[in-house]
């Protein structure tokens, strides 16, 4: 199995564990009723996937980044991941969320609903893990940091674990205005409110190839991977969305001081500086920061030549959970496959028995 790019404790738990302690067996597991599960659960389509051989453990799913319009389909469609924890005889449920884009609030909020829901209404797992790839590792971490004790272990695959601020800034700003600085006449003002939405993927390449100097510079400083381009259409696009979403600009990078471009004197003279909106920096901070403050054992895993998210992101939360003091439940596995959550069925299996063990190791 290929999964390219573009695809993708609460009070009701306390309560129930406090009755069955360390049980080993799900609640009123007899009752559940294998198969399909779909609906809509305040706002956001959800799908539920229960094995006949359930092993009475839930593994929560949350998917990756989604544009803003990209159709949906209704039943909600199972991720690529979810046949590969049904055959070890694990429940999956997943949330669409209630939006697209960078819908990092929504995501975690209906995660939530969605996991109560199947306490609810089918039983209270022995185990329930989390799982997410993509922006969905930002979500993942997000949610165990927000959410503690609620989850027995947590796994991200080729996530974008940076807290939202810093990767608008760093992630997004700085490669399009590094782009704009060295090869001007592109870009359009992103504060601009008649800006496009979206801009193709072949004019920033046209613009690329026509300025190789400036091209091999600027992959160079932001650590792509040889033989890559870089997602300038889709760093783009979720900057606007986002933008939009805060209701301002979101980043202020007027006294930041860009290194690495070349000459830096006259790379900070040219590069264009934005003021951030004090509201929409504030939503961008609830929407989320992380702390690296976790309780459970996490497994984390990267394509090493990921070109969506690429190398330089890739320590930022292990050393977030590292220096809050909890590099005790972290597991960084080696990079595998190639690029953006490109893993085989068999890799994704591995890393999720790699964290089953750690939890059972003693973890809870």
């Amino acid at each position: 199995m290929k999964r390219a790019a573009s695809r993708y404790a609460t009070k009701i738990c306390l309560a129930l564990a406090a009755c069955i302690g360390m049980a080993s067996l799900p609640v009123h597991a007899s009752e559940l009723q294998p198969g399909v599960h779909t609906g809509t659960l305040q706002g956001a389509l959800y799908r539920i996937d229960i094995p006949a051989n359930w092993n009475g453990d839930l593994v929560m799913l949350m998917h990756g980044y989604q544009p803003v319009g990209a159709p949906i389909k209704t039943p909600m469609t199972a991720a690529d991941a979810t046949p590969d924890f049904l055959k070890e005889g694990y429940a999956v449920a997943q949330s669409q969320y209630a939006s697209q884009g960078w819908a990092v609030g929504d995501a975690i909020v209906d995660n939530e609903h969605l996991r109560q829901y199947f306490v609810r209404t089918f039983a209270h797992p022995a185990h329930t893990y989390i799982y997410g790839f993509s922006l969905g590792g930002l979500e993942v971490a997000a949610s165990i940091e927000r959410y503690p004790h609620t989850y027995t272990g947590a796994m991200i695959t080729c996530g974008l674990t940076v807290s939202t601020p810093e990767f608008m800034a760093r992630g997004v700003l700085t490669p399009l205005v590094a782009f704009d600085a060295l090869i001007p006449g592109v870009l359009p003002d992103l504060a601009a409110p008649d800006s496009p939405s979206f801009i193709p993927e072949d004019i920033f390449a046209k613009a690329l190839q026509a300025h190789p100097k400036e091209a091999a510079l600027l992959k160079k400083r932001l650590q792509e991977a040889p033989g890559t381009q870089l997602p300038l259409s889709l760093y783009y696009m979720a900057f606007r969305e986002f933008e939009r979403r805060a209701g301002g600009m979101p980043v202020d990078n007027r006294k930041t001081i860009y290194h690495g471009f070349g000459d830096d004197a006259a790379f900070n003279r040219q590069v264009h500086r934005y003021a951030g909106s004090p509201a929409a920096m504030t939503y961008a901070r609830r929407n989320v920061t992380l702390t690296g403050r976790i309780d459970i054992p996490l497994v984390m895993q990267w394509n090493p030549s990921d070109p969506t998210v690429p190398a330089r992101f890739h320590d930022i939360y292990p050393d977030q959970v590292r220096a809050a003091g909890n590099g005790k439940w972290l597991t960084v596995l080696a990079p595998t496959g190639s690029g953006h959550c490109n893993f085989t069925d068999v890799q994704t299996t591995a890393a999720f028995d790699t964290l089953v063990h750690k939890a059972n190791a003693g973890s809870h």
